[in-house]
């Protein structure tokens, strides 16, 4: 028994291990035949290294499928004994760690619903306490990096050696491209701040429909993530729960089998001297705007102080409107985003009105 134990974590660690590691399978669990078809044809396309399933599913309204709940377990166990593909399901309570823990799942992860309350993930924290099992740990539903990391230090602190981030996107208001805005930079920032620590994504859920799901699976890729989660059924249509985010095992083959899948370095002399020289000339612009930002923020304090002796407003509306229509003209034509250039002079005319503020007080 303890040569299979050992022999299946090992299976487990080689997976975990793998770049790209590619984790798909069911939204939900819905029947054993189910499960165990879509196993079998995962594990028949030699691309997948971890088979996930919903057991228990968090819905926004009750009276929705909210997954088959333990006994869908053994169906797992039996699927892994099937393929060798390694398990891995989502938690959200302690006694649902204790029963995947019971039923021999290998990796576990903490839903988008569940990371955003911060006594959810600290009950699981206590409930992993000096278990030895990896914890992918999603973003909270809503665009909040703090609740991320606290989720992460709180597992961490419960003596978890093994975690991983998964990017499933963000709830946003007026969002309709996505079913959750993917908000890179968020994502791109969690990463910066863990470095080392493994980053997937979850295009499934960001997409909530299976036409772009490619598209945003290269994106990913491009960003350096280490590997993808996307949910696969054997006939997804009639999936009882997200079926229009779905593909079938097949289809997933050709996606993967599309995806030019990046590096992040290359062993060339020729390659890094031309990097390094282009990146040389990335610092002096950068250099060299700073230096320009410099001189915009004293002639903003001259203003600041003409306005001060004239008690003349610091905000005015009319102003940073002709600032923001004639950006964007000029950014049109130098191949700069419209969101680009409103982040950019959103952050600047704060920084203006600041040393403004300073200049009005003193």
């Amino acid at each position: 028994m303890q040569a299979t134990e050992q022999a299946t974590k090992e299976i487990t660690q080689q997976a975990w291990s793998k770049r790209p590691l590619i984790i798909s399978g069911p939204c939900s669990a819905e029947t054993e035949e189910q499960v165990i078809q879509t196993a079998q044809r995962l594990a028949a396309t030699g691309r997948v290294d971890m088979l996930r399933a919903g057991i228990w599913k968090p819905r926004t309204k009750p009276g929705m499928f909210e997954g088959v709940g333990t006994k869908g377990l053994p169906w797992l166990q039996h699927a892994k004994k099937l393929t060798g593909l390694p398990t891995t399901v989502e938690v959200a309570t302690g006694k649902q760690v204790q029963d995947a823990l019971t039923f021999d799942v290998d990796v576990l992860w903490i839903g988008a619903r569940t990371t955003v309350n911060p006594f959810s993930v600290q009950e699981l924290a206590d409930a992993l306490r000096g278990v030895d099992v990896p914890v992918l740990i999603k973003n909270p539903i809503n665009p909040d990096l703090e609740l991320w990391s606290g989720a992460v230090e709180r597992v961490a602190r419960a003596g978890v050696k093994q975690i991983g981030l998964i990017h499933r996107g963000f709830s946003t208001y007026g969002n309709t491209e996505y079913r959750n805005a993917p908000m890179w930079h968020l994502a791109i920032e969690m990463k910066l701040r863990n470095p080392g620590m493994m980053m997937i994504n979850d295009p499934s859920h960001i997409c909530g429909r299976r036409e772009i799901l490619q598209e945003v699976a290269q994106r990913a890729i491009d960003l350096d993530y280490d590997g993808l989660m996307i949910e696969s059924h054997i006939d997804p249509d009639n999936a009882w729960s997200d079926a229009k985010q779905q593909v079938t095992p097949e289809r997933l083959k050709e996606m993967l089998e599309a995806i030019i899948w990046r590096k992040e370095d290359i062993p060339s002399d020729e390659y890094h001297a031309a990097l390094e020289k282009l990146r040389q000339q990335i610092n002096q612009l950068d250099d060299e705007l700073m230096q320009i930002l410099g001189q915009r923020m004293k002639v903003a304090e001259l203003i600041g102080n003409y306005k001060r002796v004239n008690n003349i407003t610091i905000l005015q509306t009319s102003r940073w409107n002709e600032i923001i229509e004639r950006a964007f003209l000029k950014g049109d034509k130098l191949g700069l985003s419209k969101e680009f250039i409103t982040k950019y002079f959103d952050a600047v005319h704060m920084e203006s009105i600041n040393h403004q503020k300073k200049i009005m007080d003193s």
